[in-house]
């Protein structure tokens, strides 16, 4: 077995940008302390998901650069990469986006959201292109939100170009009369945690989905096997990191390989 062990950082929506760069560090910290190589956030987690019921500063590119800067130093002492949810502006456009960070610190690249929900066509602007990174003897796709519960093309995308996982950053707070599941993929609750399942079943590749941790949180972070059966989650609403450890040899891209074209 060649074995990666990875953290999904399951933490609280932070109360102000100042404070999403703080517990970003801490949860670096912890990864590093835990002997992951790579850690996840949530979507958009630098400054913070602009949802509904969320007051989040204007989108400021300053301050975004100031935190990617803090954040990659902390990634850099800890020896641990970072898939970062956070926004940037291109032009006048506000991107949903993954900044990737490497263990030594440098910036590895972006994965822009290319697929946005219809509610969020208002506040985020369309991504384009896709790609995949590396760290060592990972590599790992990235499918924000929507694009991994409901395109599942950029899964796939990835994993024929090589992935062994794909990290999915998301956010899903809890609606008002929204079903509260205590188990995962709980034939009750929505799609949203099946379609987890069948990311990875679909592809033979792992499938890392990260969300906040709320009370009565509709979805929770999760790591699914390549055979679609569920590695580990988190307890729902439960703040921390969720670690796992992902045997490559079992990625092997199988069924994304023999997808013929339509």
């Amino acid at each position: 077995m060649n074995i990666f062990r990875i953290a999904l950082a399951n933490i609280r929506f932070p109360a102000t940008p100042e404070e999403s760069i703080m517990l970003a560090e801490q949860a670096i910290a912890q990864a590093s302390i835990e002997r992951a190589g790579l850690i996840c956030f949530p979507e958009c987690f630098v400054p913070g998901y602009r949802g509904i019921g969320k007051a989040i500063p204007a989108p400021d590119s300053a301050f975004l650069e100031r935190a990617w800067s803090a954040i990659a130093a902390v990634a850099a002492k800890a020896a641990v990469t970072v898939v970062l949810g956070t926004e940037r502006m291109i032009n006048d456009a506000l991107l949903a986006t993954a900044l990737v960070i490497n263990q030594d610190g440098t910036i590895a690249g972006f994965q822009d959201k290319v697929q946005l929900d219809p509610s969020e066509e208002g506040t985020y602007s369309f991504g384009s292109g896709r790609r995949v990174f590396q760290t060592g003897p990972l590599t790992f796709g990235i499918a924000i939100c929507h694009e991994g519960w409901r395109y599942p093309e950029t899964v796939r995308w990835a994993v024929r170009r090589g992935a062994h996982v794909v990290f999915h950053p998301h956010f899903h707070e809890a609606e008002p009369g929204g079903y509260v599941p205590s188990t995962f993929a709980d034939p009750a609750n929505s799609f949203h945690e099946k379609a987890v399942l069948c990311r990875a079943a679909e592809n033979t590749c792992y499938f890392a989905t990260v969300n906040v941790a709320s009370a009565e949180s509709p979805t929770t972070s999760a790591v699914v096997r390549p055979d679609g059966t569920l590695l580990c989650y988190q307890p729902y609403g439960k703040e921390g990191l969720l670690i796992a450890d992902i045997d490559l040899t079992a990625a092997t891209g199988l069924l994304a390989a023999r997808c013929n074209s339509v």
